[in-house]
């Protein structure tokens, strides 16, 4: 009898274990949390045309090479950013920040800008899984005097940023831009028109006929 019993006792033992361990492994398995993830796109306005009104017409564009339509100085040019938030979960607390190529400063648009990094940073808040919002900044390129003396043409690449403490995306826009020519006030174009040449026309006949009277000189002091 006594046999038994311990024999229960063990056996018992033994089955408590096993579920024992076998409740615990269940019971340290979480199943991983759901991805995040956050899209951002930068476009540059290209010029296409004039509208009625004078209003210019843009086409948004990834970028502009230097065979398209070319900025000058002082000339406003439209960004437009897109944040989506591209998961299936919902994103807290996203910021934006852009940074400010050289040669151009911010005129208009969200944000606050700092000069000492050049960059633009706003709140863009909270986005539900799929959400997407649209941005618009304004800026202006640098007068001529502040363009770099060995360059007449040259590109610039804007960039801008979306994030939060979890997740990142980032994107570029390019532009190029041309100088023109500084008329300095005071001193005068130089000119290539019909009045030059008729003056240069003149100044070629005056050394013609000045060649002959000499050449006719030292014929007769022969």
């Amino acid at each position: 009898m006594l046999k038994k019993v311990l024999t229960f006792i063990a056996l018992t033992t033994i089955y408590c274990s096993l579920t024992t361990a076998s409740n615990a492994q269940y019971g340290q398995y979480n199943p991983p949390p759901p991805s995040q993830s956050i899209l951002i796109d930068k476009w540059v306005a290209k010029p296409t045309g004039q509208t009625k009104g004078g209003v210019t017409d843009y086409e948004y564009v990834d970028n502009l090479s230097p065979s398209d339509p070319r900025f000058s100085a002082q000339q406003y040019v439209m960004f437009r950013l897109k944040v989506k938030n591209t998961s299936s979960v919902s994103l807290y607390n996203v910021t934006v920040k852009d940074y400010v190529p050289a040669y151009l400063y911010p005129a208009e648009g969200p944000g606050n800008y700092d000069n000492t990094n050049r960059t633009v940073v706003f709140s863009a808040g909270d986005f539900a899984p799929d959400e997407e919002k649209w941005y618009y900044l304004k800026m202006q390129i640098v007068p001529v005097s502040q363009m770099p003396s060995d360059k007449g043409l040259f590109c610039v690449t804007n960039k801008a940023q979306a994030y939060n403490g979890n997740v990142s995306d980032d994107d570029t826009a390019q532009l190029c831009i041309e100088k023109q020519v500084v008329v300095i006030p005071g001193k005068p174009v130089p000119q290539a028109g019909p009045e030059m040449g008729i003056l240069l026309m003149t100044g070629q006949i005056g050394l013609l006929a000045l060649g002959l009277k000499i050449k006719s000189f030292y014929g007769k002091s022969k």
